[in-house]
């Protein structure tokens, strides 16, 4: 089985955002080439395009979910429910293990951005973000559930 883990990790080492790095471990789940995963996933790094809102991480373990097990039609409460409960599933999981799903709190900030300039990606970047990990948790967090 692939190693979602170490794929977003090194996805997030090789200078994609969070969301794009969970996102992209799953590509052959959801059948969506790299470049366009990469596109999809393009506005929800930072915390939503570095608002530092919702983790970018988790928004794209819930994309990847919601591509390998959403649902299509609007009248399918049955698959709504069944997406929302995992959804929920997996944000309450990546709680657990991270004490938040907002990008500013697991990152230490006191308040949100509104700079759009992403942050250079310096030797000294990775040491002090806790991101590579973030990123490994969510897809980890998603294998397991998917697969488990």
């Amino acid at each position: 089985m692939i190693n979602h883990r170490e794929k977003a990790k090194e996805n997030f080492m090789a200078g994609y955002n969070c969301a794009q790095s969970v996102f992209l471990a799953f590509c052959d789940e959801t059948g969506l080439d790299r470049e366009t995963a990469a596109r999809l996933a393009s506005s929800f790094g930072g915390g939503m395009g570095r608002l530092r809102e919702v983790c970018g991480a988790v928004s794209g373990m819930f994309m990847a979910a919601g591509m390998i097990k959403g649902y299509e039609d609007p009248k399918d409460q049955d698959g709504k429910k069944a997406q929302y409960q995992l959804v929920q599933d997996l944000a309450e999981a990546f709680k657990e293990k991270n004490d938040s799903i907002i990008c500013r709190e697991l990152l230490g900030l006191t308040q949100h951005s509104d700079s759009p300039v992403p942050s250079e990606r310096t030797e000294e970047y990775y040491q002090k973000r806790p991101c590579a990990e973030l990123v490994a948790d969510a897809a980890e967090i998603l294998e397991r559930m998917l697969y488990d």
